[in-house]
């Protein structure tokens, strides 16, 4: 009985192509298709844990005839998950193909209106990260971008001068009570 969960009745060959075939088609889904959401988590972690939490699933559940042909079919997605990363860590297009890049959402305080559009982010929820970061007024900001990760991140203009000129103005020359 327990030597039938590690049979495999379909071939192994089989398990991996099914495993590869899922795995590149959501992972293509989701990097050109869907929208990035802001402060989403990455492409590659969502699909690793969707595929691998229906794959276990199966295997679980007795989707496929034995044991071992769920544990086939998730390590051909851990694997590829694991191989992508180290591709995408060693080769720049690789990483260029695996993860958007970033894309401006602010240049010198005024809004990139077409780059919202394209990512379907509203102004209120613009203003909203932008306030979680601080920023009050747009003119605060010299760039702010959406990250690949879903992230925004702002660059502030460079702090005005202050009001006596430089700050080593406002240091006392000497000891205090001097």
């Amino acid at each position: 009985m327990i030597a039938d969960l590690f049979e495999v009745h379909v071939p192994v060959l089989e398990l991996m192509l099914r495993g590869t075939l899922v795995y590149w088609l959501l992972f293509l889904i989701f990097r050109f298709l869907l929208r990035r959401d802001v402060g989403a988590v990455g492409i590659a972690d969502i699909l690793l844990l969707v595929i691998v939490a229906d794959a276990a699933q199966n295997a679980m559940s007795g989707g496929y005839d034995t044991f071992a042909e769920g544990a086939i079919l998730v390590s051909t997605i851990v694997a590829w998950n694991w191989l992508l990363d180290m591709l995408a860590y060693r080769f720049t297009p690789v990483r260029r193909f695996v993860s958007p890049g970033r894309l401006t959402l602010i240049k010198h305080g005024v809004p990139q209106r077409r780059n919202l559009r394209r990512e379907f982010i509203t102004m209120d929820e613009l203003f909203e990260k932008l306030r979680e970061q601080g920023v009050e007024q747009l003119a605060e900001v010299k760039a702010a971008y959406l990250e690949g990760d879903g992230q925004i991140s702002v660059i502030r203009n460079s702090a005005p001068p202050s009001p006596l000129g430089s700050p080593a103005a406002n240091v006392p020359a000497g000891p205090p009570g001097a």
